[in-house]
């Protein structure tokens, strides 16, 4: 099945069973930025595990395409589809596929994608550990929101693999900024570290000026 045939296929079954009553509540949640068929989280990943089993995966130029066609769709269930796909595939992607999530980042920018992209981010940087330190330098220092906020949290997961020094280094550089979601971003990463590391957490803090609510959030289980 080619991309295009491929993207018609999801558009049309997500039409079919959305709820033009449920996506009305969808779209006043996320302040109208999306249009939504109507899809809760238990309804789409149900559609698109069938669609997956059904169709198989595709890879490789396929995958970006159908990723991409996906990503012009204004509804926003298929932004989701198309992370759900390559999330399933990232696991054989090339260490140069970080500038395909690097796309995906600044494209249709919301919290909700942007912190699911952070995790695949994360996990493909724990296969090219390497990219690491050039790919987040690249985007803390562009200034772009969205790709600062990765840097700040796909970490997440790592627990006492987290390189300590980068985090608090990321964190200090946006110290000062008014953006919430890097207020946010910051405490969000630091509360995350401190159920490993409690201790470097609380010294971080006592040591560095942090926005109220980056405190607030980082602090929380300390």
């Amino acid at each position: 099945m080619t991309p295009k045939a491929y993207y018609t296929l999801v558009r049309d079954t997500f039409r079919a069973h959305g709820k033009p009553d449920v996506a009305q509540g969808q779209m006043a949640y996320m302040r109208n930025q999306f249009d939504y068929f109507g899809l809760k989280m238990p309804a789409w990943t149900a559609l698109t595990k069938t669609i997956h089993q059904t169709n198989g995966l595709p890879d490789g130029a396929d995958l970006i395409e159908l990723a991409r066609l996906c990503y012009e769709d204004d509804h926003r269930e298929m932004h989701y589809f198309a992370l759900e796909t390559v999330q399933k595939k990232l696991k054989k992607q090339p260490a140069e596929f970080i500038d395909f999530l690097e796309e995906l980042i600044l494209n249709r920018s919301w919290w909700d994608t942007v912190d699911w992209i952070a995790k695949l981010v994360g996990m493909h940087f724990e296969r090219y550990p390497d990219l690491i330190v050039p790919v987040t330098e690249r985007w803390m220092a562009s200034g772009a929101l969205w790709l600062q906020r990765v840097c700040l949290i796909f970490q997440l997961r790592y627990k006492d693999k987290t390189d300590t020094a980068l985090l608090f280094r990321y964190i200090r550089q946006v110290a000062n900024s008014k953006e919430f979601f890097l207020q946010k971003g910051a405490g969000w990463a630091l509360r995350q570290y401190s159920k490993t590391n409690p201790e470097a957490v609380r010294q971080f803090l006592a040591e560095t000026t942090v926005s109220p609510l980056t405190r607030r959030e980082g602090s929380k289980y300390l």
